[in-house]
């Protein structure tokens, strides 16, 4: 929904998985194989897909002060069982958080949360307001109060609600 640009590194992974739950439409991207193959789950790993994503759109939410928009698995827990390592470049001697399997999506999730922390970009990554939207957006605004994953959408209905709330 958003017109925003993707978000920077490896939280552009977060923001796809996020993304592929069109609350507004209730159409899910994950029921398709092209969005799995994107995202390299198979459709055993579905239901570990759903549920990652929506205890990340509980976190994104609480980034924009958000309460969670349902009870879910608390992201932590989740990423506790992401099997990471970290990688030394032979050459020139830099170091990162790499999944220890094959491209699970668990643990490149993981990876880049703590690539995310590490830049501090962390926090930018958030959940639009709008309770029929939720839609992950990166948080480019100076003071990173962004609200809405879309001023010209989710932002001009708000508004256009307290407009109308306020009467005659």
């Amino acid at each position: 929904m958003s017109e925003r640009s993707a978000a920077p590194g490896g939280l552009a992974l977060v923001e796809t998985l996020v993304n592929t739950l069109d609350i507004e439409a209730g159409a899910d991207a994950l029921d398709t194989p092209e969005a799995r193959v994107r995202l390299g789950i198979t459709e055993d790993g579905v239901a570990e897909a759903r549920e990652l994503r929506e205890s990340l759109r509980a976190t994104l939410l609480a980034h924009a002060g958000h309460p969670p928009h349902r009870a879910v698995t608390p992201l932590g827990t989740l990423l506790a069982r992401a099997p990471l390592y970290v990688a030394v470049d032979e050459h020139d001697g830099s170091a990162r958080l790499a999944p220890a399997a094959e491209d699970p999506l668990l643990s490149r999730v993981a990876a880049a949360v703590a690539e995310a922390l590490v830049a501090g970009t962390w926090s930018r990554l958030k959940a639009c307001e709008s309770a029929t939207c939720h839609w992950a957006y990166y948080d480019r605004s100076p003071a990173g109060r962004g609200r809405w994953c879309s001023m010209r959408v989710c932002g001009a209905r708000a508004k256009m609600r307290r407009y109308r709330a306020k009467g005659p």
